[in-house]
């Protein structure tokens, strides 16, 4: 098992990366508040690892309280939120109780935000089982719901008290799901880890053939990068909006075509290669960086052309992004591979032919 710690002060927290961890509760045990804990999954995630992991819960003597929601990004909304308050309240879940999100990101995310809410706020831990969730969405704190007009719109910032990846849930991943979840490894290299997006592109074949130490190493090294960016800056004043390349043009794609259409990832691949192209456009990135950024995505089986909403929804879509500050919609662009800087600098016109460029 490897461990790394998010570094918050009284609120730091460990993320355990290793195999068979799910079989593990003496990990759990000493960041719970009371023996009380809810349990709260998907109907895809939830058939292969529930029963097993809430059997080693209440073999040690916890009261385990089962939330199952649909899947799917279409259901990250109020009504899915309310069936974990309907869960709870039902169990009569107490302040001293204990959320366990198992499941991707959408259901760490959902967690997230119900714990920050419950009561006014009650701990949860983090158990994601995609790569993406693992590398990504698990840590940090970032917790929200999508509205029609947006993705991930409505949350808090609120940290686990512990995050449990388990590589081994990696195995039952839809191909599409491990492809999806690259993207966001892809983009710690792009953004301010050069000799990682060297390892990457190394070692790209071993990671889609699902080799387990290249998969631990790899969600050790994304890990580390985000540790350290969310101890920097907690709620996104500065660096770590860095940690959203290619995300103001990827959830573009996703509230325009509907949530769920395209996965996350697949959609953040996308935003970056058009980030790549719009930083060349500013006279940052060669034309044979902007080559290194769509073929390591391409090798991954990830789409490299955005969808075709043509130039004017995107530009109206990006103007409802987290990062328009004063009417001045700021993006996450590449001084250099390697190198991610936010900026204002990009005119509209650049913006638009970087989006016709690339879709």
């Amino acid at each position: 098992m490897r461990t790394l710690s998010v570094a918050l002060d009284a609120r730091s927290y460990p993320i355990h990366i290793g195999t068979g961890l799910l079989a593990d509760p003496g990990l759990i045990l000493p960041y719970l508040k009371s023996k009380r804990v809810a349990v709260i999954t998907n109907t895809v995630v939830g058939p292969l690892y529930l029963a097993p992991f809430v059997a080693a819960l209440r073999e040690r003597g916890l009261r385990v309280t089962e939330i199952v929601l649909p899947d799917g990004e279409a259901h990250k909304d109020w009504p899915t939120l309310n069936l974990i308050f309907d869960g709870l309240l039902g169990d009569r879940c107490d302040r001293s109780t204990t959320l366990i999100a198992l499941g991707g990101g959408v259901v760490g995310d959902m967690v997230g935000f119900a714990a920050a809410s419950y009561q006014r706020g009650v701990p949860f831990i983090q158990v994601p089982t995609t790569l993406l969730s693992q590398v990504d969405s698990s840590v940090g704190g970032k917790t929200a719901i999508n509205h029609p007009l947006g993705k991930n719109m409505i949350g808090a910032f609120y940290q686990p008290r512990l995050v449990l990846a388990d590589i081994a849930t990696l195995g039952t991943l839809p191909d599409r799901e491990l492809k999806a979840g690259l993207a966001e490894v892809i983009k710690y290299g792009l953004i301010r880890d050069l000799p990682f997006l060297d390892w990457i592109e190394a070692n790209l074949d071993r990671l889609l053939a699902r080799d387990g130490e290249a998969l631990a190493e790899a969600v050790e090294r994304s890990c580390r990068n985000k540790a350290e960016v969310v101890a920097a800056d907690e709620t996104e004043q500065g660096e770590r909006a860095t940690l959203n390349l290619g995300h103001t043009f990827g959830h573009a794609i996703e509230t325009g075509l509907g949530y769920g259409e395209w996965l996350h990832g697949e959609a953040v691949a996308a935003g970056a290669v058009m980030a790549a192209e719009l930083s060349r456009r500013l006279g940052w990135l060669s034309d044979a960086d902007v080559e290194r950024v769509r073929r390591i995505h391409e090798r991954a089986g990830l789409p490299v052309k955005g969808a075709a909403l043509g130039a004017d929804r995107y530009l109206e879509l990006m103007a409802h992004d987290k990062k328009v500050s004063d009417g001045t919609l700021r993006l996450v662009l590449l001084k250099a591979i390697g190198r991610a800087v936010i900026t204002s600098e990009a005119s509209t016109a650049d913006i638009r032919a970087a989006i016709e460029a690339c879709c």
